[in-house]
């Protein structure tokens, strides 16, 4: 946690880090924001809606920052909360957004319209988006009790926004959502997550099936049913909070040498 508190963004025009989530229907990004909230309120929180109702349940574009502490100053990295990727056409959210959203244009708590992507106005169509506005690292939200049944409608989406993200050298990473639900070692205690052979090899499902590298797949819980924190849930999930930072970094840095 100290750790997070005092980080300070590479380059000094950037005062926050944002970090854009993506991922299926229900994999728990907005889930994960409340979690790492929780961590630094103190006790359990759920600000963002959240939850499962076979479509998205978020329908606007968030950007959630977090204090540190209840009345805290406001912590180092913004987290972006977006619709959920769905398998329909036309339905989910739509790899245009995502492009806009990437390049700063897409304001706090503009609605998705799946059928109609996002168009900025004339304004910033003119002006391109400070640093600071930009995504500056992307991570994918995937559960881990159903990666197997990923459909390959989903998984193509995926590829063509890891594609788009890939030429805009932003780097990224997955969270995996869940593990306590696909591992029942894991749901007995949490602390075994990495001696667990099955969350090995979902961790190598995903790295191969995403085409993400086996140590960007960081395996988390988020807060669900619980009602008090918990410290190996914490652990885990200031782990990859840790990561997001020094990936955006590594961005920070490469764009601040051109």
């Amino acid at each position: 946690m100290e750790v997070i508190r005092n980080h300070k963004p590479l380059v000094t025009s950037v005062s926050r880090v944002r970090i854009l989530m993506i991922g299926p229907v229900g994999a728990g990004k907005s889930s994960f924001f409340n979690s790492i909230n929780s961590v630094f309120t103190g006790h359990v929180t759920n600000k963002a809606i959240s939850g499962f109702a076979g479509t998205s349940v978020t329908t606007q574009f968030r950007t959630y920052p977090v204090r540190d502490g209840r009345q805290g100053k406001p912590l180092p990295f913004v987290l972006c909360d977006t619709m959920g990727l769905e398998e329909q056409s036309g339905a989910g959210l739509d790899i245009k957004d995502i492009r806009s959203i990437l390049q700063g244009h897409v304001p706090d708590r503009y609605k998705f319209n799946p059928f109609a992507p996002f168009q900025p106005d004339e304004q910033k169509k003119s002006r391109p988006a400070s640093l600071q506005e930009k995504i500056h690292c992307v991570v994918y939200v995937i559960d881990a009790s159903k990666i197997s049944l990923m459909s390959e409608k989903v998984e193509e989406k995926i590829a063509v926004i890891r594609k788009e993200i890939n030429s805009l050298s932003i780097p990224q990473m997955v969270l995996m959502t869940k593990v306590d639900e696909a591992c029942p070692q894991v749901e007995k205690d949490l602390y075994q997550i990495y001696l667990s052979s099955y969350i090995k090899a979902k961790v190598q499902e995903v790295s191969s099936r995403l085409g993400v590298p086996v140590s960007c797949v960081l395996p988390v819980k988020n807060y669900s049913e619980e009602l008090e924190l918990e410290f190996n849930c914490d652990v885990l999930l200031l782990t990859a909070l840790q990561q997001m930072l020094r990936l955006a970094d590594d961005y920070l840095d490469d764009v601040d040498l051109f």
